[in-house]
């Protein structure tokens, strides 16, 4: 059930991707590791009943654990309220996940990225604001990235997580952009150098 509404969620939201890496988007987001993430987020793990042993080893923080409950808790809204019912949580719930992974294998971690690019500039570090707005259970979190002072990028999400990756992807977007366009304006200037 997962895989067949993110399929077609993916396949809609994201024509223009070709086949093979439609495949491995829909792998990245209906897997494990995003499962039990999103279980993390949703607190699934203090709602599990588990045996003596298991809770006290840390079941509950578990990714196999988490993530199997996650897959329960679709499913059991799939048998209440319909494919409908169980493809609007599934949206709700990753949907932000699936367009950061969209960018491409490993591109998601656009944090780390931006850190690296700062770095090799020497900037300074990123400092990240955060606020949040709307009900617990339907709560929506905005970020913004300073780099000495200066706002370089904004973003949102449904986590704080995915906020700050979607600020960072923001933020990188503009400075891959601006070294991007700064390159082409070196090159111009050399060219007319050359050419006078």
């Amino acid at each position: 059930m997962l895989g067949l509404i993110v399929t077609d969620h993916i396949f809609t939201a994201h024509p223009e991707m070709p086949e093979g890496s439609l495949a491995k988007l829909r792998a990245a987001v209906v897997s494990e590791p995003t499962l039990a993430a999103v279980a993390a987020e949703l607190g699934v793990g203090a709602c599990l009943r588990l045996g003596k042993g298991e809770s006290s080893s840390g079941g509950r923080e578990k990714a196999s654990i988490l993530s199997d409950a996650m897959e329960a808790i679709i499913g059991a809204v799939f048998v209440d309220g319909g494919l409908e019912a169980a493809r609007r949580l599934v949206v709700d719930l990753l949907a932000d996940r699936i367009d950061l992974e969209a960018v491409g294998p490993g591109s998601a971690d656009f944090k780390s990225q931006l850190q690296e690019i700062l770095a090799r500039r020497s900037s300074g570090a990123p400092e990240y604001e955060l606020s949040d707005e709307g009900p617990d259970h339907d709560k929506r979190f905005f970020a913004r990235v300073r780099v000495d002072g200066a706002v370089i990028g904004e973003g949102e999400g449904r986590s704080k997580k995915l906020a700050e990756q979607a600020a960072a992807q923001a933020a990188f977007a503009r400075l891959t952009l601006v070294g991007a366009s700064g390159a082409a304006s070196t090159d111009h200037k050399q060219n007319e150098q050359r050419h006078a």
